[in-house]
Formats: C-alpha cells, sequence, structure tokens
C-alpha cells in the first residue's frame, strides 16, 4: 500500500475545507466537509482532524476559507484558536496567516509541514539501531501532519533503511489513536507491527523487547519538556529505568520559546464520557515529560541533545521569523 497524499488528509476546495475524517477510521474512509471556520474549529475540537502540525494547517485553511467568504477574520481567528488549547501549531499558522490569509499561503504552510516531516524522519533515522523493535505511542503519523508524519515518519524511514524490524504501538487511551490511526497507517505502508494496551509497555521493555521509543509532541518547552499524548510521561519514567532511549521528534513549529518550561503548557481536559459515562472520570489529553527523560529531540534541522536550553534556542529563532 501507498503514501497517504497530503490532499486526502486536508484540503481547501472552493467552497469548503475537506477533512478524512479521522473519527471513521480505521473503519471507514470519510470525508467531511467544513464549510465555515466554525465548522473547522469544530473538527478540530472534536478530532475529525488532529495532530499538531495538521491542526495548525487545518486552521490555516480555515483562515482562507474565512477571507474568500468576506467573514470577520478577527472572529475567525479567535474561533479557530479556541478550538484546542494544548498544541502551539494552531496559533502559530493562525498568525503566519494574518498578513496574507490567502489560500496560497495556507497551501505553503501545508507544503512546507510536509517538507518539515521528510527532513525530520531522514535525521531521526540516524538514531534507529539495526533490528529496532520501536514502540511508540498516540498518532504522529501522516493523518497527525498534514502528510508523512514525525515519529512514524522516522519509523518509515528507518525502515526504508532496513533498520526496523517490529514496532509496538500503544493503544493510547482516551481515544485509542495508535490501536485505531497509527495502525492503520503502518497497515497501509507494510511495516510489522503489533497494537498493545498502554499499560503492557513496561512489561515489554522488563523483557527485552523494546530497543527505542519514538514520540511526536504537541508543544515543546524552551528547556525541552515535552507535551504529547496522555501516557507518554509514564513512557519516560518506564524507558528511563529501563535504558531504553526516548526520542521526541517534532517541527520547530511545535517549539515553544515563550515557556521556560513545561510546568506553563495548559493541558486539555476532555470529556468524561469519553472515558464512561457511568462513573466520574478523569480524562486530560496531554501530559508533560521533564527533558531530563528525554535521549534527543529531532526537528527537521537536525538532532538536538541535552541540555536543551543550549541545544533548541538556535530552532526557536528559526521557527518564527
Amino acid at each position: 500500500m501507498g503514501d497517504l497524499e497530503p490532499h486526502r488528509i486536508i484540503r481547501l476546495e472552493r467552497d469548503a475545507v475537506v477533512v478524512l475524517d479521522q473519527r471513521r477510521l480505521p473503519d471507514a474512509e470519510v470525508e467531511l466537509r467544513c464549510e465555515t471556520p466554525e465548522d473547522v474549529a469544530r473538527a478540530i475540537h472534536a478530532l475529525a482532524v488532529r495532530g499538531a502540525p495538521a491542526i495548525g494547517i487545518a486552521a490555516a485553511y480555515g483562515l482562507a476559507l474565512a477571507a474568500r467568504r468576506g467573514d470577520d477574520l478577527d472572529a475567525a481567528y479567535a474561533v479557530l484558536a479556541g478550538s484546542r488549547p494544548t498544541a502551539v501549531n494552531l496559533r502559530w499558522a493562525l498568525d503566519e496567516m494574518r498578513p496574507d490569509p490567502t489560500p496560497a499561503r495556507a497551501a505553503r504552510i501545508h507544503d512546507d509541514e510536509v517538507d518539515r516531516c521528510r527532513r525530520m524522519a531522514r535525521h531521526a533515522a540516524t538514531l534507529v539501531p539495526t533490528a529496532a523493535r520501536v514502540l511508540t505511542h498516540c498518532n504522529a503519523g501522516a493523518l497527525a501532519t498534514g502528510g508523512y508524519g514525525t515519529a512514524v515518519g522516522a519509523i518509515r524511514a528507518a525502515w526504508e533503511q532496513g533498520l526496523v524490524e517490529h514496532v509496538w504501538v500503544d493503544e493510547t487511551r482516551p481515544l485509542l489513536q495508535g490501536a485505531r490511526l497509527t495502525a492503520w497507517e503502518l497497515d497501509q505502508l507494510g511495516i510489522p507491527h503489533t497494537v498493545l494496551v498502554d499499560a503492557a509497555a513496561g512489561a515489554l521493555m522488563a523483557r527485552g523487547r523494546v530497543d527505542l521509543v519514538v514520540t511526536g509532541a504537541d508543544r515543546i518547552a524552551g528547556n525541552g519538556d515535552t507535551a504529547n499524548k496522555i501516557g507518554t510521561y509514564a513512557l519516560g519514567v518506564l524507558a528511563a529505568r529501563h535504558a531504553v532511549p526516548l526520542v521526541v521528534v517534532a517541527p520547530t513549529t511545535t517549539l515553544d520559546p515563550s515557556l521556560e518550561s513545561g510546568d506553563g503548557i495548559p493541558i486539555e481536559e476532555r470529556d468524561p464520557a469519553e472515558v464512561t459515562a457511568r462513573f466520574p472520570a478523569v480524562n486530560p489529553a496531554f501530559d508533560v515529560t521533564p527533558a531530563e527523560l528525554v535521549h534527543a529531540i529531532v526537528t527537521e534541522e537536525g538532532v538536538h541533545r541535552p541540555p536543551y536550553t543550549e541545544s533548541l534556542p538556535r530552532q526557536l529563532s528559526r521557527a518564527r521569523p
């Protein structure tokens, strides 16, 4: 099976932003038409489109759609920016669109994100050992990035070089984005994989069956603290206990130099009914993995090592010209 082409994931048509509805995967490939900025915001909030770069791209197309419709751009910006709080790419893309809210500018943002993914995947593949058994969490593939992928992109690049033996796919609570989306993408790519419940990751590491953990990120603070889907922090602790490197793969658009540490990253709390409709539940969408648990952060500019306060700032200035 082949690639997920960027226009299959998100595109702007004359009267709508069209997204591949990730809520319906893997059972059905259904497109969702968003005919207003409010529709786009609802699609982002409801996770019809998700993943830090992908929601930034969708928001960029949403603002271009608002300009084409003659809508109030400040109001469109506000509704799109408020759709999800944790990923920094969302507001970054909207800020990039404000001086030039055209379809051409939104398409360049989309193209640039795909190019970043391909570049960072090549860098990240250099960290993958031969015959690697790689564990990944949530979905950081083409669906999450508008094309190719960050963490899954790194796995793809390493697989093409003959370095990957098998991929362990955490199911990833609360919405099973690993089991539904990452497994689906790996299946399309023909990469051997097995889905496991999140709680099984530590047992696999203890048995020596994991060589590398690779994840994406939704926001990275200036010190390297990393926000990613809930459960990543636990993986970081387990990986450190078992001497398994944890590598974070994310574009420079995910770096947030305004935050000194992860303490300032807003954590989205989702509807408890997504977990259970019968009992009280806590349903955070993300957690923060401290920088000391991260072996390397890979962006399209290269591999960055601790201390991240020294290795990341050179990239932060490039991320926001």
